[in-house]
Protein backbone atom coordinates (compact mmCIF):
# COMPACT_ATOMS: atom_id res chain seq x y z
CA UNK A 1 0.00 0.00 0.00
CA UNK A 2 2.92 2.44 0.84
CA UNK A 3 4.28 1.41 -2.92
CA UNK A 4 1.03 2.44 -4.30
CA UNK A 5 0.26 6.05 -2.01
CA UNK A 6 4.35 6.56 -3.64
CA UNK A 7 3.11 5.74 -6.98
CA UNK A 8 0.12 7.79 -6.57
CA UNK A 9 2.43 10.45 -5.44
CA UNK A 10 5.26 10.41 -7.62
CA UNK A 11 2.55 10.51 -10.51
CA UNK A 12 0.24 13.14 -9.35
CA UNK A 13 0.56 16.21 -11.55
CA UNK A 14 2.21 19.14 -9.67
CA UNK A 15 0.12 21.51 -7.55
CA UNK A 16 -0.30 24.71 -9.35
CA UNK A 17 1.82 28.11 -7.89
CA UNK A 18 -0.06 30.51 -5.63
CA UNK A 19 -0.14 33.77 -5.84
CA UNK A 20 3.66 35.70 -5.84
CA UNK A 21 4.08 36.09 -1.93
CA UNK A 22 3.78 40.26 -0.84
CA UNK A 23 6.89 41.81 1.39
CA UNK A 24 7.45 40.36 4.31
CA UNK A 25 6.09 42.18 7.45
CA UNK A 26 8.98 42.74 8.64
CA UNK A 27 10.33 43.98 5.87
CA UNK A 28 6.69 46.68 5.50
CA UNK A 29 6.96 47.56 8.94
CA UNK A 30 11.05 48.57 8.67
CA UNK A 31 10.42 50.25 5.45
CA UNK A 32 7.44 52.16 6.83
CA UNK A 33 9.30 53.41 10.06
CA UNK A 34 11.53 55.95 8.16
CA UNK A 35 8.17 57.92 8.05
CA UNK A 36 8.68 58.49 11.79
CA UNK A 37 12.11 60.98 10.05
CA UNK A 38 9.59 62.11 7.06
CA UNK A 39 6.85 62.98 9.21
CA UNK A 40 8.73 64.59 12.42
CA UNK A 41 10.71 66.78 10.26
CA UNK A 42 7.81 67.73 7.88
CA UNK A 43 5.07 68.33 10.94
CA UNK A 44 6.92 70.22 13.87
CA UNK A 45 8.96 72.77 11.68
CA UNK A 46 5.60 73.35 9.59
CA UNK A 47 4.01 73.76 12.88
CA UNK A 48 6.85 75.17 15.00
CA UNK A 49 9.07 77.02 13.55
CA UNK A 50 6.83 79.81 11.25
CA UNK A 51 5.51 80.71 14.81
CA UNK A 52 8.31 80.36 17.10
CA UNK A 53 10.35 82.75 14.87
CA UNK A 54 7.69 85.65 14.76
CA UNK A 55 6.17 84.73 18.37
CA UNK A 56 8.72 84.16 20.49
CA UNK A 57 11.91 85.58 18.41
CA UNK A 58 10.32 89.10 17.18
CA UNK A 59 11.33 88.01 13.85
CA UNK A 60 8.97 90.09 10.67
CA UNK A 61 6.73 87.39 9.04
CA UNK A 62 8.60 87.49 5.41
CA UNK A 63 11.99 87.36 7.47
CA UNK A 64 10.19 84.09 9.10
CA UNK A 65 9.17 82.70 5.89
CA UNK A 66 12.54 83.13 4.25
CA UNK A 67 14.79 81.75 7.07
CA UNK A 68 12.45 78.47 6.44
CA UNK A 69 12.65 78.27 2.74
CA UNK A 70 16.60 78.68 2.43
CA UNK A 71 17.49 75.42 3.24
CA UNK A 72 15.50 73.70 1.14
CA UNK A 73 16.79 75.87 -1.83
CA UNK A 74 19.74 74.41 -0.46
CA UNK A 75 18.02 71.12 -0.61
CA UNK A 76 17.17 71.56 -4.13
CA UNK A 77 21.38 71.56 -4.99
CA UNK A 78 22.04 68.91 -2.56
CA UNK A 79 19.68 66.49 -3.58
CA UNK A 80 20.45 64.79 -6.83
CA UNK A 81 24.15 64.99 -5.74
CA UNK A 82 23.34 62.85 -3.05
CA UNK A 83 21.20 60.37 -5.32
CA UNK A 84 23.84 60.42 -7.54
CA UNK A 85 26.15 59.22 -4.26
CA UNK A 86 23.51 56.51 -3.29
CA UNK A 87 23.52 55.12 -7.09
CA UNK A 88 27.25 54.32 -6.75
CA UNK A 89 27.73 53.71 -2.99
CA UNK A 90 28.99 49.66 -2.77
CA UNK A 91 29.18 48.81 0.95
CA UNK A 92 28.69 45.75 3.09
CA UNK A 93 25.25 46.81 4.61
CA UNK A 94 24.15 47.79 0.84
CA UNK A 95 23.43 51.57 -1.56
CA UNK A 96 21.04 53.05 0.88
CA UNK A 97 20.72 52.07 3.82
CA UNK A 98 24.14 53.56 5.39
CA UNK A 99 22.90 56.82 4.82
CA UNK A 100 19.51 56.09 6.31
CA UNK A 101 21.10 55.71 9.77
CA UNK A 102 23.91 58.17 9.40
CA UNK A 103 21.65 60.54 7.34
CA UNK A 104 19.11 60.19 9.95
CA UNK A 105 21.71 60.50 13.45
CA UNK A 106 22.75 63.38 12.31
CA UNK A 107 19.32 64.92 11.50
CA UNK A 108 18.26 63.70 15.18
CA UNK A 109 21.39 66.64 16.33
CA UNK A 110 20.77 69.14 14.33
CA UNK A 111 16.60 69.66 15.18
CA UNK A 112 17.59 69.82 18.53
CA UNK A 113 19.65 72.55 18.17
CA UNK A 114 17.27 74.26 16.04
CA UNK A 115 14.99 74.71 18.97
CA UNK A 116 17.74 75.10 21.46
CA UNK A 117 17.68 79.16 21.10
CA UNK A 118 20.22 80.04 23.38
CA UNK A 119 19.35 83.66 22.88
CA UNK A 120 16.18 85.68 22.14
CA UNK A 121 16.11 88.56 19.07
CA UNK A 122 18.20 88.30 16.22
CA UNK A 123 20.56 86.05 17.89
CA UNK A 124 18.70 83.34 18.40
CA UNK A 125 17.54 83.22 15.58
CA UNK A 126 20.53 83.21 13.29
CA UNK A 127 21.17 80.05 15.45
CA UNK A 128 17.99 78.55 14.65
CA UNK A 129 18.30 79.14 11.01
CA UNK A 130 21.96 77.24 11.17
CA UNK A 131 20.65 74.11 12.93
CA UNK A 132 17.85 74.36 10.56
CA UNK A 133 20.22 74.36 7.55
CA UNK A 134 22.01 71.69 9.17
CA UNK A 135 18.87 69.60 9.83
CA UNK A 136 18.14 69.94 6.36
CA UNK A 137 21.46 68.68 5.05
CA UNK A 138 21.27 65.72 7.23
CA UNK A 139 17.50 64.94 6.24
CA UNK A 140 18.44 65.33 2.38
CA UNK A 141 21.28 62.36 2.72
CA UNK A 142 18.02 59.93 4.67
CA UNK A 143 15.34 60.98 2.25
CA UNK A 144 16.48 60.51 -1.04
CA UNK A 145 17.87 57.10 -0.39
CA UNK A 146 14.93 56.46 1.59
CA UNK A 147 12.32 57.64 -1.12
CA UNK A 148 14.25 55.22 -3.85
CA UNK A 149 14.06 51.61 -1.39
CA UNK A 150 10.76 50.87 -2.54
CA UNK A 151 11.41 50.33 -6.67
CA UNK A 152 14.25 48.35 -5.15
CA UNK A 153 12.83 46.48 -2.44
CA UNK A 154 9.82 45.16 -4.53
CA UNK A 155 9.32 44.57 -8.55
CA UNK A 156 5.58 44.43 -8.65
CA UNK A 157 3.13 47.39 -8.25
CA UNK A 158 0.93 45.76 -5.83
CA UNK A 159 4.43 45.47 -3.73
CA UNK A 160 5.28 48.89 -3.80
CA UNK A 161 1.88 49.95 -2.76
CA UNK A 162 1.88 48.10 -0.20
CA UNK A 163 5.32 48.95 1.06
CA UNK A 164 4.25 52.46 0.30
CA UNK A 165 0.37 52.20 2.11
CA UNK A 166 2.52 51.17 5.44
CA UNK A 167 4.75 54.85 4.86
CA UNK A 168 2.07 56.81 4.60
CA UNK A 169 0.12 55.21 7.59
CA UNK A 170 3.20 55.83 10.07
CA UNK A 171 2.89 59.35 8.70
CA UNK A 172 -0.55 59.40 9.48
CA UNK A 173 0.97 57.88 13.25
CA UNK A 174 3.95 60.39 13.51
CA UNK A 175 2.60 63.36 12.83
CA UNK A 176 -0.58 62.48 15.21
CA UNK A 177 1.69 62.02 17.65
CA UNK A 178 4.34 64.76 17.20
CA UNK A 179 1.99 67.00 16.38
CA UNK A 180 -0.79 66.86 19.19
CA UNK A 181 2.67 66.10 21.95
CA UNK A 182 5.28 69.01 20.60
CA UNK A 183 2.26 71.84 21.41
CA UNK A 184 1.74 69.99 24.68
CA UNK A 185 5.27 70.01 25.26
CA UNK A 186 6.10 73.36 24.68
CA UNK A 187 3.34 74.73 27.33
CA UNK A 188 4.32 72.30 30.13
CA UNK A 189 7.65 73.77 29.65
CA UNK A 190 6.78 77.39 29.73
CA UNK A 191 6.29 78.31 26.61
CA UNK A 192 8.61 80.79 25.00
CA UNK A 193 12.38 79.68 24.79
CA UNK A 194 12.72 76.80 27.30
CA UNK A 195 9.06 75.24 26.14
CA UNK A 196 10.38 75.25 22.31
CA UNK A 197 13.62 73.54 23.51
CA UNK A 198 11.47 70.47 25.22
CA UNK A 199 9.75 70.19 21.53
CA UNK A 200 13.48 69.70 19.64
CA UNK A 201 14.55 67.07 22.40
CA UNK A 202 11.42 65.27 21.99
CA UNK A 203 11.39 65.70 18.43
CA UNK A 204 15.72 64.72 18.20
CA UNK A 205 14.52 61.23 19.67
CA UNK A 206 11.36 60.38 17.29
CA UNK A 207 13.78 60.75 14.38
CA UNK A 208 16.56 59.14 15.66
CA UNK A 209 14.24 56.07 16.71
CA UNK A 210 12.71 56.20 13.11
CA UNK A 211 16.34 56.04 11.40
CA UNK A 212 17.62 53.21 13.68
CA UNK A 213 14.53 50.69 12.70
CA UNK A 214 14.55 51.64 9.46
CA UNK A 215 17.82 49.94 8.97
CA UNK A 216 17.38 47.56 11.48
CA UNK A 217 14.27 46.52 9.72
CA UNK A 218 15.14 46.22 5.25
CA UNK A 219 18.57 44.28 6.59
CA UNK A 220 19.12 41.39 4.49
CA UNK A 221 15.77 42.03 2.21
CA UNK A 222 15.56 42.73 -1.50
CA UNK A 223 17.80 45.69 -3.28
CA UNK A 224 19.52 46.43 0.10
CA UNK A 225 22.38 44.37 -1.03
CA UNK A 226 26.20 45.39 -1.05
CA UNK A 227 26.52 43.91 -4.64
CA UNK A 228 24.44 41.65 -6.50
CA UNK A 229 25.27 37.94 -5.38
CA UNK A 230 25.67 34.80 -6.99
CA UNK A 231 23.78 34.22 -9.82
CA UNK A 232 20.51 31.40 -9.26
CA UNK A 233 19.65 28.89 -11.12
CA UNK A 234 18.00 30.51 -13.87
CA UNK A 235 21.37 32.31 -14.62
CA UNK A 236 19.88 35.70 -13.25
CA UNK A 237 19.91 36.90 -9.69
CA UNK A 238 19.61 34.32 -6.64
CA UNK A 239 16.39 33.48 -5.60
CA UNK A 240 14.95 36.46 -3.42
CA UNK A 241 17.13 39.10 -4.26
CA UNK A 242 16.66 41.76 -6.96
CA UNK A 243 18.95 42.36 -9.61
CA UNK A 244 20.98 45.49 -9.44
CA UNK A 245 21.86 47.13 -12.46
CA UNK A 246 24.69 49.55 -13.51
CA UNK A 247 24.66 53.13 -12.95
CA UNK A 248 24.75 55.43 -16.19
CA UNK A 249 27.86 57.44 -15.75
CA UNK A 250 26.92 60.91 -15.29
CA UNK A 251 23.89 63.33 -13.39
CA UNK A 252 24.09 65.09 -17.23
CA UNK A 253 22.42 62.30 -19.17
CA UNK A 254 20.36 60.67 -16.15
CA UNK A 255 18.72 64.72 -15.84
CA UNK A 256 18.21 64.41 -19.85
CA UNK A 257 16.73 61.02 -19.13
CA UNK A 258 14.18 62.27 -16.64
CA UNK A 259 13.35 65.47 -18.68
CA UNK A 260 12.11 63.11 -21.88
CA UNK A 261 9.73 61.23 -19.39
CA UNK A 262 7.03 62.78 -19.48
CA UNK A 263 5.38 60.53 -16.88
CA UNK A 264 8.17 61.42 -14.12
CA UNK A 265 7.97 65.59 -15.07
CA UNK A 266 4.63 65.53 -14.69
CA UNK A 267 4.79 63.96 -11.11
CA UNK A 268 7.65 66.56 -10.13
CA UNK A 269 5.28 69.91 -11.30
CA UNK A 270 2.69 68.53 -9.44
CA UNK A 271 4.76 67.49 -6.12
CA UNK A 272 6.23 70.70 -6.13
CA UNK A 273 2.78 72.53 -5.80
CA UNK A 274 1.03 69.81 -3.96
CA UNK A 275 3.54 70.24 -1.56
CA UNK A 276 3.28 74.06 -1.08
CA UNK A 277 -0.36 73.62 -0.12
CA UNK A 278 0.34 71.40 2.78
CA UNK A 279 2.86 73.73 3.87
CA UNK A 280 0.41 76.52 3.95
CA UNK A 281 -1.78 74.66 5.81
CA UNK A 282 0.64 73.29 8.64
CA UNK A 283 2.72 76.82 9.10
CA UNK A 284 -0.83 78.59 8.93
CA UNK A 285 -2.85 76.11 11.68
CA UNK A 286 -1.21 77.31 14.57
CA UNK A 287 -2.12 80.95 13.65
CA UNK A 288 -5.53 79.65 12.73
CA UNK A 289 -5.95 78.52 16.36
CA UNK A 290 -4.57 81.85 17.82
CA UNK A 291 -6.65 84.58 15.65
CA UNK A 292 -9.56 82.63 14.41
CA UNK A 293 -10.79 80.22 16.74
CA UNK A 294 -9.38 82.28 19.34
CA UNK A 295 -8.09 78.93 21.49
CA UNK A 296 -4.42 78.41 21.21
CA UNK A 297 -4.54 75.21 22.66
CA UNK A 298 -6.70 73.81 19.56
CA UNK A 299 -3.80 73.75 17.88
CA UNK A 300 -3.41 69.78 18.91
CA UNK A 301 -6.99 69.21 17.95
CA UNK A 302 -6.73 70.43 14.86
CA UNK A 303 -3.70 68.25 13.99
CA UNK A 304 -5.18 65.33 15.08
CA UNK A 305 -8.64 66.17 13.10
CA UNK A 306 -6.37 66.49 9.73
CA UNK A 307 -4.05 63.52 10.39
CA UNK A 308 -5.99 60.76 11.75
CA UNK A 309 -8.04 60.08 8.64
CA UNK A 310 -4.80 58.69 7.17
CA UNK A 311 -5.19 55.74 9.60
CA UNK A 312 -8.29 54.99 8.12
CA UNK A 313 -8.73 55.79 5.16
CA UNK A 314 -5.82 54.77 3.00
CA UNK A 315 -7.06 51.45 2.62
CA UNK A 316 -10.21 52.95 1.02
CA UNK A 317 -7.63 54.64 -1.26
CA UNK A 318 -5.63 52.08 -2.26
CA UNK A 319 -8.37 50.61 -4.39
CA UNK A 320 -7.54 53.42 -7.08
CA UNK A 321 -4.72 54.07 -8.73
CA UNK A 322 -2.68 56.87 -10.62
CA UNK A 323 -4.08 60.16 -11.57
CA UNK A 324 -7.98 59.45 -11.21
CA UNK A 325 -7.09 58.76 -7.49
CA UNK A 326 -5.16 61.36 -6.83
CA UNK A 327 -8.00 63.27 -8.71
CA UNK A 328 -10.54 62.45 -6.44
CA UNK A 329 -8.17 62.75 -3.42
CA UNK A 330 -7.47 66.16 -4.30
CA UNK A 331 -11.17 67.12 -4.79
CA UNK A 332 -11.98 65.72 -1.12
CA UNK A 333 -8.59 68.08 -0.06
CA UNK A 334 -9.84 71.29 -1.65
CA UNK A 335 -13.10 70.81 -0.38
CA UNK A 336 -12.35 71.27 2.97
CA UNK A 337 -10.09 74.05 2.94
CA UNK A 338 -13.16 76.16 1.07
CA UNK A 339 -14.95 75.20 3.80
CA UNK A 340 -12.53 76.10 6.48
CA UNK A 341 -13.75 79.86 5.02
CA UNK A 342 -16.79 79.62 7.01
CA UNK A 343 -14.78 78.69 10.63
CA UNK A 344 -16.00 81.98 12.17
CA UNK A 345 -19.09 80.94 11.92
CA UNK A 346 -19.05 77.28 12.78
CA UNK A 347 -19.04 75.51 16.04
CA UNK A 348 -15.50 73.92 16.97
CA UNK A 349 -16.74 70.29 16.20
CA UNK A 350 -17.40 71.16 12.93
CA UNK A 351 -14.54 73.15 12.34
CA UNK A 352 -12.79 69.53 13.17
CA UNK A 353 -14.63 67.60 10.82
CA UNK A 354 -14.18 69.86 8.30
CA UNK A 355 -10.39 69.44 9.19
CA UNK A 356 -10.61 65.43 9.14
CA UNK A 357 -12.46 65.82 5.70
CA UNK A 358 -9.57 67.15 4.23
CA UNK A 359 -7.21 65.40 6.29
CA UNK A 360 -8.65 62.56 4.60
CA UNK A 361 -8.18 64.08 1.44
CA UNK A 362 -4.55 64.69 2.27
CA UNK A 363 -4.02 61.14 2.95
CA UNK A 364 -5.32 60.02 -0.78
CA UNK A 365 -3.06 62.28 -1.95
CA UNK A 366 0.29 61.02 -0.29
CA UNK A 367 -0.68 57.53 -1.17
CA UNK A 368 -0.76 58.19 -4.66
CA UNK A 369 2.47 60.64 -5.49
CA UNK A 370 4.02 57.64 -3.34
CA UNK A 371 3.07 55.60 -5.44
CA UNK A 372 3.54 57.13 -8.88
CA UNK A 373 7.33 57.54 -7.98
CA UNK A 374 9.06 53.87 -8.00
CA UNK A 375 6.35 53.27 -11.05
CA UNK A 376 8.17 55.86 -12.77
CA UNK A 377 11.57 54.61 -11.38
CA UNK A 378 10.46 50.77 -12.08
CA UNK A 379 9.98 51.57 -15.69
CA UNK A 380 12.45 53.93 -16.66
CA UNK A 381 15.20 51.33 -15.43
CA UNK A 382 12.56 48.52 -17.68
CA UNK A 383 13.67 50.78 -20.62
CA UNK A 384 17.01 51.47 -19.95
CA UNK A 385 18.37 49.23 -17.92
CA UNK A 386 20.33 51.49 -15.81
CA UNK A 387 20.00 52.56 -12.20
CA UNK A 388 19.04 55.47 -11.36
CA UNK A 389 16.70 55.23 -8.54
CA UNK A 390 18.51 57.45 -6.49
CA UNK A 391 18.72 61.04 -8.89
CA UNK A 392 15.30 60.44 -9.46
CA UNK A 393 14.10 60.13 -6.08
CA UNK A 394 16.50 62.81 -5.33
CA UNK A 395 14.78 65.14 -7.92
CA UNK A 396 11.55 64.59 -6.85
CA UNK A 397 12.20 64.82 -3.15
CA UNK A 398 13.64 68.57 -4.30
CA UNK A 399 10.51 69.09 -5.63
CA UNK A 400 8.28 67.71 -2.58
CA UNK A 401 11.10 69.70 -0.06
CA UNK A 402 10.53 73.29 -2.00
CA UNK A 403 7.40 73.05 -1.84
CA UNK A 404 6.69 72.50 1.75
CA UNK A 405 9.16 75.37 2.15
CA UNK A 406 7.32 77.38 -0.16
CA UNK A 407 4.35 76.83 1.66
CA UNK A 408 5.38 79.04 5.08
CA UNK A 409 7.10 81.15 2.66
CA UNK A 410 3.46 82.32 1.07
CA UNK A 411 2.35 82.18 4.08
CA UNK A 412 4.89 84.24 5.75
CA UNK A 413 4.23 87.07 2.64
CA UNK A 414 0.32 87.19 3.30
CA UNK A 415 0.77 87.49 6.99
CA UNK A 416 3.62 90.21 5.89
CA UNK A 417 1.23 92.09 3.46
CA UNK A 418 -2.19 91.92 5.59
CA UNK A 419 -0.11 94.05 8.63
CA UNK A 420 0.38 91.25 10.98
CA UNK A 421 2.32 92.01 14.29
CA UNK A 422 5.10 89.83 15.82
CA UNK A 423 5.98 89.57 19.31
CA UNK A 424 9.08 88.46 20.82
CA UNK A 425 7.49 87.43 24.14
CA UNK A 426 6.57 83.56 23.18
CA UNK A 427 2.28 84.93 23.07
CA UNK A 428 0.93 86.16 19.62
CA UNK A 429 -0.12 89.91 19.99
CA UNK A 430 -3.44 91.04 19.37
CA UNK A 431 -3.75 91.56 15.35
CA UNK A 432 -6.20 93.71 13.45
CA UNK A 433 -9.09 92.64 11.15
CA UNK A 434 -7.23 92.86 8.22
CA UNK A 435 -4.55 90.46 9.64
CA UNK A 436 -7.01 88.40 10.82
CA UNK A 437 -8.64 87.95 7.38
CA UNK A 438 -5.13 86.91 5.70
CA UNK A 439 -5.11 84.43 8.62
CA UNK A 440 -7.73 82.77 7.46
CA UNK A 441 -7.74 83.39 3.72
CA UNK A 442 -3.61 81.99 3.52
CA UNK A 443 -4.91 79.17 5.60
CA UNK A 444 -7.87 78.04 3.82
CA UNK A 445 -8.08 79.45 0.33
CA UNK A 446 -4.51 79.18 -0.70
CA UNK A 447 -4.41 75.49 -0.27
CA UNK A 448 -7.11 74.71 -2.01
CA UNK A 449 -5.98 77.26 -5.04
CA UNK A 450 -2.67 75.25 -4.95
CA UNK A 451 -4.48 71.93 -5.25
CA UNK A 452 -6.01 72.93 -7.98
CA UNK A 453 -3.19 73.66 -9.96
CA UNK A 454 -1.60 70.54 -9.03
CA UNK A 455 -4.29 68.38 -10.46
CA UNK A 456 -4.04 70.24 -13.84
CA UNK A 457 -0.02 69.81 -13.77
CA UNK A 458 -0.32 66.02 -13.48
CA UNK A 459 -2.13 65.59 -16.28
CA UNK A 460 0.87 64.50 -18.18
CA UNK A 461 1.53 61.82 -16.43
CA UNK A 462 0.07 59.02 -18.72
CA UNK A 463 1.65 60.19 -21.84
CA UNK A 464 4.15 57.74 -22.71
CA UNK A 465 7.85 58.69 -22.79
CA UNK A 466 9.96 60.18 -25.68
CA UNK A 467 11.66 57.99 -28.27
CA UNK A 468 14.68 59.39 -27.02
CA UNK A 469 13.92 57.93 -23.27
CA UNK A 470 16.88 55.83 -22.58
Amino acid sequence: MATTATARTRGAAPSAPGPPAGPPARLRFGYASGSLVTATFTTLPGLLLLPYLTDTLGVGAALAGAVVFVPKAWDALLNPLVGRASDRTRTRWGARRPYVLWGGLAMAAAFALTFAGPLPGAAGAWFTAAGYLLTATAFAFFQVPYVAMPAELADRDEDRMRLVGGRVAVIGVAALVTGAAAPALIDAGGGGLAGHRWAGVFGAVVIALGALWVFAGTAATPGTAATPGPAGPSGGAPPGRLPVAESEPGLRRQFAAARANPSFTALLRCAVVQSAATGVLLAGAPYFADHVLRDSAGLGALVVAFVAPNLLTVPLWSRLRGRRGYAWASALFAAGCLLLLAAPALPDAAVLAVMALAGAGHAGQLLFLYAMLPQCIARGGARGGSRRAGVLSGLFTTCEGLGVAAGPFLFGLVLQLSGYVSSGTGRAAEQSAAAELGVLAGFAALPALATAAAVVLLRGYDRPPAPTDP
